[in-house]
């Protein structure tokens, strides 16, 4: 099979398995993993925060980072399409208790004037209260598309004036730092807080990075053994991040590029591919889904009428020439 449903089913490649054999280890909960240390202070200096924790999934560190911006009883915004609001099971409002609204762009991409025109931040006893914008990038269901930079920058100033929280939801930040050439801390710098995952395309078999100030990340490490994160020689896993930042980020334009030619024979708009992710609208998502797989390509159904295909790492460009025809084939049928 050629599996294209997310670029979360990648696995360690031989030289990631090594590292993690050979990786010096400890206890985590005591703050004794040398290898987890290593990490966790390399992606802040890399990402321009002061301090960082590692975490099993991307919705931890999401709900982590969120904590200290948004208080019981407040508000986050954030696009309708977002992993936040999403595909997260609700965990915000049931673990922090915070609601959430709305602005919808089709291309993911933050609405600066819709966010000033819902945005509540202290109007008395009767409407809750604003106190963080969540921005996603890249955006997964928008299809991989990357927040354009003068926004964010926008956002930034916006925030300010209202005195609320920024948080980035930068699962596939790598991605968009490979597709725009923009430094990884200017991708960062609107946000008071932020998560990145290294179990998608930087192919790392588990964990994602909660990057905040000292005193967040403090607070935050002991939330994370309060929701039962609390790991013990993490650093196995954290020796797959160092690897996957040492060798899998620049090669993501690989995956790049797989997805545009997947796109093309989608019948796609390849300007709308600009990272990993091709988003194929059709009539009937689970035919189309059940037809590829027959023929040993495996997509995911994120719509009624829309199925999405994810390149990365464990798909060679060849694969994705065969797997680009089966959708073809598919479509038509």
């Amino acid at each position: 099979m050629i599996d294209l449903r997310s670029d979360t089913v990648t696995k360690p490649s031989a030289d990631m398995r090594r590292a993690m054999a050979s990786a010096e280890v400890g206890d985590d909960v005591y703050g004794e993993d040398p290898t987890v240390r290593i990490l966790e202070e390399r992606a802040a200096d890399l990402l321009g925060f002061e301090a960082a924790l590692f975490t099993v999934t991307g919705s931890l560190a999401n709900l982590l980072a969120i904590r200290p911006l948004a208080g019981v009883g407040t508000e986050v915004l954030c696009d309708s399409g977002a992993h936040l609001a999403r595909a997260e099971l609700g965990a915000h409002g049931a673990v922090n208790g915070v609601t959430m609204r709305t602005w919808t762009d089709p291309c993911g991409h933050v609405d600066l004037a819709a966010i000033e025109r819902v945005i509540a931040p202290d109007l008395g006893p009767f409407l809750v209260r604003t106190t963080c914008v969540s921005v996603e990038n890249t955006h997964n269901f928008a299809g991989g598309r990357v927040q354009p930079l003068p926004a964010l920058g926008e956002l930034r100033r916006l925030a300010d004036r209202f005195g609320i929280g920024l948080h980035l939801d930068g699962a596939r930040l790598w991605n968009a730092h490979v597709a725009t050439g923009a430094p990884l801390r200017e991708l960062t710098a609107f946000a008071d807080t932020a998560a990145v995952a290294l179990s998608k395309g930087l192919g790392a078999p588990v964990g994602s990075l909660l990057l905040a100030t000292a005193e967040q990340v403090a607070d935050a490490r002991v939330w994370r053994k309060r929701l039962g994160g609390g790991w013990r020689q993490a650093g196995v896993l954290a020796a797959a991040g160092l690897y996957a930042l040492d060798h899998n980020v620049e090669r993501l334009a690989e995956d790049h590029d797989n997805a545009r030619l997947i796109a093309r024979s989608a019948g796609v708009d390849e300007s709308t591919v600009e990272t990993n992710i091709v988003v194929i609208p059709t009539s009937d998502a689970a035919g189309l889904v059940a037809r590829c797989r027959a023929e040993g390509v495996l997509v995911s159904a994120v719509g009624a009428g829309v199925v999405r295909a994810v390149t990365h790492l464990d798909v060679s460009t060849d694969d994705a020439k065969q797997a680009a025809d089966v959708i073809a084939r598919s479509l038509s049928n």
